[in-house]
Protein backbone atom coordinates (compact mmCIF):
# COMPACT_ATOMS: atom_id res chain seq x y z
CA UNK A 1 0.00 0.00 0.00
CA UNK A 2 1.09 3.43 -1.05
CA UNK A 3 1.95 6.09 1.73
CA UNK A 4 1.49 9.45 1.38
CA UNK A 5 2.23 12.55 3.40
CA UNK A 6 0.67 15.56 3.74
CA UNK A 7 1.90 19.16 4.44
CA UNK A 8 0.69 22.78 5.42
CA UNK A 9 3.02 25.00 4.22
CA UNK A 10 1.48 28.54 5.63
CA UNK A 11 3.03 30.80 4.07
CA UNK A 12 2.06 29.74 0.11
CA UNK A 13 -1.99 29.16 1.58
CA UNK A 14 -1.17 25.19 0.08
CA UNK A 15 -1.95 21.75 1.33
CA UNK A 16 1.38 19.80 -0.59
CA UNK A 17 1.37 16.16 -1.16
CA UNK A 18 3.86 14.08 -1.25
CA UNK A 19 4.18 9.97 -2.23
CA UNK A 20 6.74 7.98 0.07
CA UNK A 21 8.54 5.35 -0.78
CA UNK A 22 8.35 2.91 1.98
CA UNK A 23 11.86 1.19 1.63
CA UNK A 24 14.02 4.36 1.12
CA UNK A 25 12.36 6.91 3.19
CA UNK A 26 12.23 9.00 -0.29
CA UNK A 27 9.42 11.26 -0.94
CA UNK A 28 8.32 12.91 -4.41
CA UNK A 29 6.24 15.74 -4.82
CA UNK A 30 2.76 14.54 -6.32
CA UNK A 31 0.36 17.87 -5.78
CA UNK A 32 -0.39 21.16 -4.18
CA UNK A 33 -4.26 21.59 -3.11
CA UNK A 34 -4.98 25.78 -2.58
CA UNK A 35 -6.62 26.33 0.21
CA UNK A 36 -8.24 29.71 1.06
CA UNK A 37 -6.17 30.80 4.37
CA UNK A 38 -2.65 29.75 5.65
CA UNK A 39 -3.26 25.69 6.51
CA UNK A 40 -2.16 25.06 10.00
CA UNK A 41 -3.18 21.89 12.12
CA UNK A 42 -4.44 19.22 10.21
CA UNK A 43 -6.56 15.61 11.08
CA UNK A 44 -7.44 12.41 9.28
CA UNK A 45 -10.90 10.55 10.17
CA UNK A 46 -11.16 7.97 12.16
CA UNK A 47 -12.07 5.64 9.08
CA UNK A 48 -8.86 7.41 7.07
CA UNK A 49 -11.24 8.71 3.76
CA UNK A 50 -11.47 12.19 4.76
CA UNK A 51 -9.40 15.63 5.80
CA UNK A 52 -9.52 18.19 8.25
CA UNK A 53 -7.95 21.62 7.68
CA UNK A 54 -7.26 24.56 10.40
CA UNK A 55 -6.79 27.66 8.05
CA UNK A 56 -5.29 29.99 10.65
CA UNK A 57 -5.46 33.19 8.60
CA UNK A 58 -8.90 33.02 7.12
CA UNK A 59 -10.47 31.58 10.40
CA UNK A 60 -11.95 28.75 8.83
CA UNK A 61 -12.04 24.80 8.91
CA UNK A 62 -12.21 22.85 5.55
CA UNK A 63 -13.53 19.56 5.09
CA UNK A 64 -12.15 17.09 2.06
CA UNK A 65 -12.76 14.01 0.58
CA UNK A 66 -9.26 11.91 0.05
CA UNK A 67 -9.16 9.30 -3.10
CA UNK A 68 -9.05 5.76 -2.28
CA UNK A 69 -6.23 5.38 -4.81
CA UNK A 70 -4.96 9.15 -5.49
CA UNK A 71 -4.72 10.85 -2.23
CA UNK A 72 -6.00 13.81 -3.94
CA UNK A 73 -7.98 16.10 -2.21
CA UNK A 74 -11.42 17.19 -3.06
CA UNK A 75 -13.49 20.18 -1.22
CA UNK A 76 -16.67 19.15 0.35
CA UNK A 77 -17.45 22.60 2.82
CA UNK A 78 -15.65 25.46 4.53
CA UNK A 79 -17.16 26.61 7.53
CA UNK A 80 -15.84 30.09 9.18
CA UNK A 81 -14.81 30.75 12.69
CA UNK A 82 -14.43 33.62 14.89
CA UNK A 83 -10.90 33.03 15.90
CA UNK A 84 -7.52 30.78 14.39
CA UNK A 85 -7.56 26.99 15.53
CA UNK A 86 -3.96 25.67 16.47
CA UNK A 87 -5.21 21.95 16.97
CA UNK A 88 -7.89 19.78 15.65
CA UNK A 89 -8.80 16.43 16.10
CA UNK A 90 -11.78 14.32 15.81
CA UNK A 91 -12.96 12.15 18.56
CA UNK A 92 -12.79 8.23 17.75
CA UNK A 93 -16.96 8.02 16.66
CA UNK A 94 -15.63 10.49 13.92
CA UNK A 95 -18.88 12.20 14.95
CA UNK A 96 -17.51 15.23 16.41
CA UNK A 97 -14.40 17.58 15.74
CA UNK A 98 -13.03 19.19 18.77
CA UNK A 99 -10.45 22.63 18.20
CA UNK A 100 -8.84 24.08 20.51
CA UNK A 101 -7.73 28.05 19.98
CA UNK A 102 -4.39 29.49 21.28
CA UNK A 103 -5.30 33.09 21.28
CA UNK A 104 -8.60 33.03 22.08
CA UNK A 105 -7.84 30.80 24.94
CA UNK A 106 -10.92 28.06 24.26
CA UNK A 107 -11.83 25.06 22.99
CA UNK A 108 -15.07 24.59 20.46
CA UNK A 109 -16.90 21.48 19.63
CA UNK A 110 -18.50 20.77 15.83
CA UNK A 111 -20.70 18.03 14.60
CA UNK A 112 -19.35 16.16 11.74
CA UNK A 113 -22.07 15.77 9.36
CA UNK A 114 -23.42 12.14 7.57
CA UNK A 115 -21.46 13.48 4.25
CA UNK A 116 -18.66 13.69 6.80
CA UNK A 117 -17.83 17.41 6.59
CA UNK A 118 -17.40 20.17 9.51
CA UNK A 119 -20.95 21.21 10.29
CA UNK A 120 -21.46 25.22 10.77
CA UNK A 121 -21.89 26.75 14.25
CA UNK A 122 -20.12 24.28 17.06
CA UNK A 123 -22.28 22.56 19.51
CA UNK A 124 -20.16 23.97 22.21
CA UNK A 125 -17.60 26.62 22.98
CA UNK A 126 -15.71 26.50 26.79
CA UNK A 127 -14.00 29.43 27.50
CA UNK A 128 -10.28 28.23 29.26
CA UNK A 129 -7.71 30.57 29.34
CA UNK A 130 -5.05 31.80 27.14
CA UNK A 131 -2.98 29.75 24.97
CA UNK A 132 -4.80 26.37 24.64
CA UNK A 133 -2.57 24.33 22.59
CA UNK A 134 -3.69 20.95 21.72
CA UNK A 135 -7.16 18.90 22.60
CA UNK A 136 -7.49 14.82 21.69
CA UNK A 137 -10.12 12.28 23.49
CA UNK A 138 -7.99 10.01 25.01
CA UNK A 139 -8.27 5.85 23.63
CA UNK A 140 -11.51 5.46 25.37
CA UNK A 141 -13.19 8.28 23.66
CA UNK A 142 -14.08 9.48 27.50
CA UNK A 143 -11.54 11.94 28.51
CA UNK A 144 -10.15 15.51 26.66
CA UNK A 145 -7.38 17.33 27.75
CA UNK A 146 -6.70 19.94 27.24
CA UNK A 147 -2.98 22.01 28.00
CA UNK A 148 -2.47 25.45 28.30
CA UNK A 149 1.14 27.33 27.99
CA UNK A 150 2.80 29.80 30.33
CA UNK A 151 1.19 32.16 31.85
CA UNK A 152 -1.80 29.62 32.10
CA UNK A 153 0.54 26.81 32.90
CA UNK A 154 -2.46 23.89 33.43
CA UNK A 155 -3.70 21.09 31.60
CA UNK A 156 -7.18 20.96 31.81
CA UNK A 157 -9.32 17.98 32.48
CA UNK A 158 -12.74 16.95 31.13
CA UNK A 159 -15.37 14.15 30.66
CA UNK A 160 -16.55 14.01 26.86
CA UNK A 161 -19.93 12.73 25.90
CA UNK A 162 -19.84 10.27 22.71
CA UNK A 163 -23.04 10.76 22.42
CA UNK A 164 -23.87 14.07 22.95
CA UNK A 165 -20.14 15.91 21.99
CA UNK A 166 -20.26 17.40 24.65
CA UNK A 167 -17.97 18.09 27.54
CA UNK A 168 -18.08 18.69 31.20
CA UNK A 169 -15.35 19.69 33.98
CA UNK A 170 -13.64 16.79 35.49
CA UNK A 171 -14.91 17.22 39.14
CA UNK A 172 -11.21 16.61 40.23
CA UNK A 173 -10.23 19.83 38.70
CA UNK A 174 -7.01 20.95 36.45
CA UNK A 175 -3.44 20.06 36.59
CA UNK A 176 -1.21 22.66 37.45
CA UNK A 177 2.69 21.91 37.26
CA UNK A 178 4.76 23.16 40.34
CA UNK A 179 6.89 24.92 38.22
CA UNK A 180 6.56 26.97 34.65
CA UNK A 181 7.13 24.55 32.23
CA UNK A 182 4.35 25.64 30.09
CA UNK A 183 2.37 22.18 29.00
CA UNK A 184 1.85 22.58 25.06
CA UNK A 185 1.11 19.05 23.48
CA UNK A 186 0.44 15.93 24.20
CA UNK A 187 0.20 11.99 22.89
CA UNK A 188 -1.09 8.79 25.02
CA UNK A 189 0.86 5.37 24.87
CA UNK A 190 -1.29 3.14 22.97
CA UNK A 191 -0.68 0.46 25.19
CA UNK A 192 -1.13 1.88 28.85
CA UNK A 193 -2.94 4.30 30.64
CA UNK A 194 0.08 7.22 30.40
CA UNK A 195 0.55 10.53 29.15
CA UNK A 196 3.44 12.09 27.40
CA UNK A 197 3.42 15.74 26.84
CA UNK A 198 5.44 18.34 25.96
CA UNK A 199 6.55 21.49 27.87
CA UNK A 200 7.27 24.37 25.66
CA UNK A 201 8.36 27.05 28.18
CA UNK A 202 10.20 23.92 30.18
CA UNK A 203 12.23 22.56 27.65
CA UNK A 204 10.73 19.07 28.61
CA UNK A 205 9.04 16.28 28.38
CA UNK A 206 6.47 15.18 31.14
CA UNK A 207 4.90 11.88 31.80
CA UNK A 208 1.56 11.49 33.46
CA UNK A 209 -0.62 8.50 34.69
CA UNK A 210 -3.97 8.79 33.88
CA UNK A 211 -6.86 7.41 36.16
CA UNK A 212 -9.44 5.64 34.20
CA UNK A 213 -11.86 5.34 36.31
CA UNK A 214 -11.85 9.21 37.19
CA UNK A 215 -9.98 10.64 33.47
CA UNK A 216 -7.53 12.85 35.60
CA UNK A 217 -3.79 13.27 35.57
CA UNK A 218 -1.10 12.45 38.58
CA UNK A 219 2.30 13.25 37.29
CA UNK A 220 5.04 10.68 37.02
CA UNK A 221 8.35 12.36 35.88
CA UNK A 222 9.74 15.57 33.58
CA UNK A 223 12.96 15.40 31.80
CA UNK A 224 14.70 17.70 30.43
CA UNK A 225 14.91 17.71 26.17
CA UNK A 226 18.07 19.82 26.20
CA UNK A 227 22.02 18.67 26.21
CA UNK A 228 23.30 19.55 29.85
CA UNK A 229 25.89 22.13 28.26
CA UNK A 230 23.27 23.91 26.32
CA UNK A 231 22.62 27.51 27.68
CA UNK A 232 20.58 29.48 24.95
CA UNK A 233 17.02 30.06 24.51
CA UNK A 234 14.46 27.35 23.62
CA UNK A 235 10.83 26.37 23.57
CA UNK A 236 9.50 22.89 22.95
CA UNK A 237 7.27 22.32 20.04
CA UNK A 238 5.62 19.12 19.22
CA UNK A 239 5.68 15.75 20.42
CA UNK A 240 4.86 12.13 18.61
CA UNK A 241 4.98 8.56 19.75
CA UNK A 242 6.30 5.50 17.45
CA UNK A 243 3.72 3.14 16.87
CA UNK A 244 5.26 0.25 19.45
CA UNK A 245 5.34 2.74 22.27
CA UNK A 246 9.17 2.15 22.15
CA UNK A 247 10.43 5.58 21.67
CA UNK A 248 9.34 9.20 22.27
CA UNK A 249 10.52 12.59 20.57
CA UNK A 250 9.95 16.33 21.27
CA UNK A 251 11.41 19.06 18.87
CA UNK A 252 13.67 21.95 20.20
CA UNK A 253 13.21 25.30 18.79
CA UNK A 254 15.97 26.77 19.53
CA UNK A 255 18.56 24.26 19.94
CA UNK A 256 16.92 22.90 16.61
CA UNK A 257 17.14 19.02 17.22
CA UNK A 258 15.11 16.76 17.96
CA UNK A 259 15.09 15.05 21.41
CA UNK A 260 14.61 11.22 21.81
CA UNK A 261 13.59 9.21 24.50
CA UNK A 262 13.27 5.25 25.56
CA UNK A 263 9.80 4.36 27.15
CA UNK A 264 10.10 1.45 29.63
CA UNK A 265 7.69 -0.71 28.47
CA UNK A 266 6.69 -1.67 32.22
CA UNK A 267 5.93 1.58 33.91
CA UNK A 268 5.96 3.73 30.30
CA UNK A 269 8.55 6.03 31.78
CA UNK A 270 11.43 7.59 29.48
CA UNK A 271 15.50 7.31 29.42
CA UNK A 272 17.34 10.14 27.33
CA UNK A 273 18.70 8.80 24.32
CA UNK A 274 20.46 11.85 22.66
CA UNK A 275 19.43 14.96 20.36
CA UNK A 276 19.29 15.02 16.71
CA UNK A 277 20.55 18.14 14.66
CA UNK A 278 17.72 19.41 12.29
CA UNK A 279 16.25 22.21 10.14
CA UNK A 280 16.09 25.65 12.06
CA UNK A 281 13.30 26.21 14.42
CA UNK A 282 11.57 22.42 14.23
CA UNK A 283 8.02 23.37 14.95
CA UNK A 284 6.54 20.24 13.45
CA UNK A 285 7.48 16.59 12.93
CA UNK A 286 5.54 13.33 12.24
CA UNK A 287 6.21 9.57 12.47
CA UNK A 288 5.20 7.21 9.94
CA UNK A 289 2.58 4.78 10.91
CA UNK A 290 5.57 2.33 10.15
CA UNK A 291 7.55 3.39 13.12
CA UNK A 292 10.18 3.52 10.18
CA UNK A 293 10.70 7.50 9.24
CA UNK A 294 10.46 10.68 11.13
CA UNK A 295 10.24 14.25 9.02
CA UNK A 296 10.95 16.77 10.90
CA UNK A 297 9.95 20.79 8.86
CA UNK A 298 12.15 23.96 9.46
CA UNK A 299 9.84 27.01 10.16
CA UNK A 300 13.32 28.99 9.91
CA UNK A 301 14.24 27.46 6.17
CA UNK A 302 11.13 26.35 4.60
CA UNK A 303 13.10 22.69 4.60
CA UNK A 304 12.09 19.21 5.56
CA UNK A 305 14.82 16.59 7.03
CA UNK A 306 13.92 13.19 7.30
CA UNK A 307 15.63 10.61 9.17
CA UNK A 308 15.49 6.37 9.50
CA UNK A 309 14.59 5.68 13.20
CA UNK A 310 16.75 2.73 14.41
CA UNK A 311 13.80 0.27 15.98
CA UNK A 312 16.62 -1.16 18.62
CA UNK A 313 17.80 2.42 20.00
CA UNK A 314 15.84 5.00 18.63
CA UNK A 315 18.46 6.62 16.77
CA UNK A 316 17.46 8.64 14.02
CA UNK A 317 19.57 8.55 10.74
CA UNK A 318 19.59 11.23 8.54
CA UNK A 319 18.22 10.55 5.14
CA UNK A 320 17.64 13.58 2.82
CA UNK A 321 16.53 17.02 3.25
CA UNK A 322 14.05 18.92 1.19
CA UNK A 323 12.70 22.18 0.20
CA UNK A 324 9.04 22.17 0.78
CA UNK A 325 8.03 25.81 0.79
CA UNK A 326 7.75 28.31 3.24
CA UNK A 327 6.54 28.13 6.84
CA UNK A 328 5.75 23.85 7.10
CA UNK A 329 3.17 24.39 9.58
CA UNK A 330 1.96 20.50 10.00
CA UNK A 331 3.33 16.95 8.79
CA UNK A 332 0.42 13.99 8.17
CA UNK A 333 1.32 10.56 7.11
CA UNK A 334 -1.35 8.65 5.64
Amino acid sequence: MQTHVYFSIAGENRIAIYTLDAASGAIEFQEDIAVSGSPGPLALSPCGDYLYAGLRASREIASFRIDANTKHLTHLRTIQLDADTCYIAPDKTGNFLLSAYYGAGKFTVHTIGNDKTVQGEPIQTVETAPHAHCIETDASNRYVFVPHTVPRNAIYQFHFNEETGLLTENSTGHLHPDEPIGPRHYCLNPHKPILYCSDEQGSSASVYEVDEMKGSLSHLQTLSTLPADFDGDNTCAQIHITPNAKFLYVSNRGHDSIAGFAIDEKNGQLTAIGHQQTEPTPRVFNIDETGSFLFAGGLGSGKLATYRIDRQSGELSPLATYAIGENPMWVLFL
